[in-house]
């Protein structure tokens, strides 16, 4: 006679609260479940703008360089600092300096597995359960799960025209809770760069209030602006306000080498050091070599992506037009997003399921970027157009201006 399983196992496993179950899926986990079994017509190719990575390889240079390293390097295979390897803290932080215009030591400078992680050391040096961390919605929504895993309250700052936080509305927010207000620019979702007089505004409110600003620069190395985005480098004591994150991820191709950097005081990275190292203790180390080649050798290269880059951004600005004269909206444009509203009465989410099946098109909806009390996300979207070239955006356009749900 076969054996059945017992019910305990029927069951599945006993299920305690956690703070994991405090937060949502990632959208990105979440959008790649309405792939699955989908079948699309020939003439019909997925146009997927659902996620902010380049998926091209790193340029030949940087591969060999990762590669000569794996051969040759016995020290790559090891374990290394946790703040990251000596040589790229120091070209990383003068390279800060030359572009901010500023003097950033290596001592305040650390790299990460990823800059998702040096908001997660970020955030565990200096928030405690119950406190509060002021995020503009929309936001990057790794941010918000990050802050419910760590038992962090979020208060969400809607932004206003333009797609902008404002610093006053800011202010309404903090209580004797609060320990940080979060700026992500080029903005993720919505594209928007923060002018200079905006982010020092924010920086005087951190800075009169006792709080830390922390300044998401993931997509610094396409912003369309020349020189430096703000001149917070240039305030005397800097860190003792501003925690800066960045990430190679996108600069160098290097998104499955899982590496960020984060500038700040040497006491806050003191703090983070015990994250680090009990979370992955040390950056990869192959990663770090071909972080390191990039700093030195593909300033030529990575203008070029730029400009790519603001090519496309000009693209949909001026392709926007057919989408406009049916009722669409492009709130904000930049670095790898656009962000828009949609003219229909449905929920953007059932929108984007949609858009999946019948046009072959995946965006994320606006909702899976804010509160859900915040019904603007409802009728917007975000388009990632990292892996979309300027042909693959009107053909977005060409197949929406003709969609009606």
């Amino acid at each position: 006679m076969a054996q059945t399983r017992s019910s305990s196992v029927q069951k599945g496993p006993t299920r305690q609260h956690s703070r994991t179950m405090d937060t949502f899926v990632s959208p990105i986990v979440e959008s790649r479940r309405w792939l699955e079994g989908l079948s699309l017509a020939d003439d019909l190719p997925l146009l997927n703008l659902s996620q902010a990575a380049p998926a091209d390889p790193p340029p030949e240079g940087l591969r060999r360089a990762i590669a000569e390293a794996a051969l040759n390097d016995d020290a790559s295979h090891v374990y290394g600092a946790v703040l990251g390897q000596d040589a790229l803290r120091a070209e990383l932080a003068r390279k800060m300096s030359d572009h901010y215009a500023a003097e950033i030591s290596a001592q305040q400078v650390a790299i990460t597995a990823g800059c998702n992680q040096a908001f997660a050391a970020t955030i565990a040096a200096i928030c405690k359960d119950g406190d509060q961390v002021i995020l503009p919605t929309p936001w990057y929504f790794n941010h918000k799960m990050w802050l419910d895993m760590e038992g962090v309250e979020t208060c969400p700052l809607p932004v206003g025209e333009a797609m902008l936080p404002c610093p006053d509305a800011a202010a309404e927010l903090i209580t004797d809770r609060t320990r940080a207000i979060v700026l992500v620019t080029p903005n993720n979702p919505c594209g928007v760069e923060y002018p200079d007089g905006l982010v020092r505004r924010f920086f005087d409110l951190a800075r009169d209030r006792g709080l830390t600003l922390i300044v998401d620069e993931t997509y610094r190395d396409f912003d369309s602006r020349d020189g430096a985005p703000h001149a917070l480098f240039q305030v005397p004591d800097w860190s003792d306000t501003l925690i800066h994150l960045y990430s190679f991820s996108k600069a160098y191709r290097l998104t499955g080498h899982r590496l960020g950097a984060i500038a700040a005081h040497p006491d806050h990275l003191y703090e983070m050091e015990k994250f680090l190292d009990t979370v992955a203790i040390c950056p990869a180390q192959l990663g770090q070599v071909g972080a390191l080649w990039g700093l030195q050798n593909l300033d030529d290269w990575l203008a070029g992506e730029r400009q790519e880059l603001l090519n496309r951004r000009a693209a949909i600005e001026t392709g926007f037009g057919p989408l406009a004269e049916r009722g669409w909206k492009l709130l904000g444009c930049g670095a790898y997003f656009a962000y828009v509203e949609h003219p229909f009465s449905q929920h953007s989410e059932d929108l984007a399921k949609r858009l999946v099946r019948e046009l072959g098109v995946m965006m994320l909806p606006g909702s899976m970027f804010t509160p859900k009390s915040e019904t603007a996300g409802h009728r917007q979207f975000r388009i990632a157009f990292a892996n979309v070239d300027e042909d693959g955006i009107q053909m977005l356009f060409d197949r929406l201006a003709g969609w009606h749900p």
